[in-house]
């Protein structure tokens, strides 16, 4: 029986396609393993911040003008009023921006309570003799200047937070409950009264989201989150039962057919332009929505825009930006040593992708229509100042990371750091560098009531072994 010999030309093809694919997946690996060390380097999460900052706020700019075109036309005959506005509002933001990203964190820790009293005074003076737009009454005429004092509260909320929970971690008395709520829970229960007073339902859900979130990272028990849950539940089923506005809201929202030119406008009209925009979109200031079928286009539904003109590649680059965002400002309060850039850090991260989320789920219809704006992208000259100034903070705070700190240190001062030494804060910034150093190289860490260890890594009293030195003991040990 005849037999067919192989060709041996055929084999070293079958070798050469073998050592193709093995050089292939080297250098595959040699590239995950440079994007790797990319990732590592010192001052990574202070260049994520700004640099997703920045592109968030450009690309906001781009909407604000694309979406206000028509609407500033029928209101005052000029195609770029509403947008010269917002550009003002960020010509005001960026150099508060910078100042901030230069600042020490001992100047945040005690900006927090006069913040905190500032806000509340301001929110009180908004229910007394606010300026009421569509039923809501959240704005306030400052020398004609219209600002909505709900959006720098929310910084104030998360710096005052962050520095009550800090001082209790550094006193060791976050292993009581009373000292975990108190007066976190009474702060922000004022705030939210307060914005509700004023009909702002969607600021009191990122209270609440921002006040979840210190919690969280300090190690809460899970049972004290079903108890707030439950709390935030039955107070959020009354505030929209004493409200016909806000039970047509959830009306529409389980059905937004039954009203389409009314209630459930907005939610039908939002669907369509991230319909009609499929996936490469309709192209920049094609929107056919923002022609006065969208009502608050260029706001609350900023994100339905998007969709609508730079289709399923544009939403998911928004959507990226912000995780990109979200994982630098976790990177910083994961690599800290001091509880309160990780808590604060924490705080402004909870707040501005809890807006997103709130914001992006109201557009894409699986939350109720809310009104809260998308951060760094809606028109409002208020929330953008606000905002712009909280990712000033993470950038000073993504500088206290270790590894940054040596790098920024070996460089030597700044031209803004000898600036503001004749303001006395560079001294201040070197006490608290000094100070907040953990003695015996041990990370100061925050801990929760009856947890192993806390949340973001770090070691509790419980895991130390040893002697406590004499720097690392209670302050109330030294008093005695």
């Amino acid at each position: 029986m005849a037999t067919t010999a192989v060709p041996r030309a055929a084999r070293p093809k079958r070798r050469a396609a073998t050592t193709g694919r093995v050089a292939t997946n080297g250098r595959e690996r040699a590239l995950w393993r440079e994007w790797a060390r990319s990732l590592d380097r010192p001052l990574t999460s202070y260049y994520l911040i700004l640099g997703t900052g920045v592109l968030l706020i450009a690309l906001g700019l781009v909407m604000v003008l694309s979406s206000t075109m028509v609407n500033s036309i029928a209101e005052t005959g000029s195609a770029f009023s509403m947008f010269q506005k917002q550009m003002v509002s960020a010509a005001i933001g960026l150099p508060l921006m910078f100042l901030a990203s230069h600042m020490p964190q001992r100047l945040f820790r005690k900006v927090g309570h006069p913040a905190m009293i500032v806000a509340a005074a301001l929110l009180l003076l908004t229910i007394i003799q606010g300026v009421e737009v569509n039923g809501a009454t959240r704005w306030l005429n400052i020398g004609g200047l219209i600002v909505q004092p709900s959006e720098p509260a929310k910084l104030a909320f998360a710096l005052w937070g962050a520095n009550i929970l800090a001082r209790k971690d550094e006193l060791r008395e976050l292993t009581e409950w009373r000292h975990l709520l108190i007066p976190l829970l009474p702060g922000c229960g004022m705030l939210v009264l307060l914005v509700m007073l004023g009909s702002n339902l969607s600021t009191a859900l990122v209270f609440l989201v921002t006040f979840l979130g210190l919690l969280w990272v300090v190690g809460a028990p899970g049972r004290l989150f079903v108890a707030m849950f439950g709390l935030v539940l039955g107070l959020a089923v009354i505030a929209i039962a004493i409200e016909p506005y806000r039970m047509a809201r959830v009306t529409s929202f389980l059905d937004p057919g039954a009203d389409p030119m009314d209630s459930g406008m907005q939610a039908l009209h939002g669907l369509y332009a991230l319909g009609t925009g499929g996936i490469f979109g309709l192209g920049i200031g094609a929107s056919r929505e923002k022609w006065g079928f969208l009502p608050f286009a260029e706001s609350d539904f900023v994100f339905a825009i998007i969709g609508e003109e730079f289709g399923l590649i544009g939403t998911l680059l928004v959507l990226t930006l912000f995780g990109m965002l979200c994982y630098a400002g976790l990177r910083v309060a994961f690599r800290v040593k001091e509880p309160f850039p990780r808590l604060a850090a924490f705080a402004i991260v909870t707040w501005i992708l809890g807006q997103a989320m709130i914001n992006v789920g109201a557009v894409i219809g699986v939350l109720p229509v809310t009104g809260v704006p998308l951060p760094l992208v809606s028109y409002g000259g208020s929330s953008l100042v606000s905002t712009m100034v909280a990712l000033g903070v993470l950038l000073a705070l993504a500088k206290t990371e270790p590894q940054a700190r040596k790098t920024l240190e070996a460089r030597g001062p700044s031209r803004v750091q000898r600036a503001l030494s004749w303001l006395g804060l560079e001294n201040a910034a070197a006490s608290v560098n000094n100070r907040g150093a953990a003695p015996s190289g041990r990370a100061t860490t925050t801990r929760g009531p009856r947890t192993a260890e806390p949340r973001g890594g770090g070691t509790t009293a419980k895991h130390r072994s040893g002697p406590v030195p004499a720097g690392d003991r209670p302050r109330r040990n030294r008093r005695r």
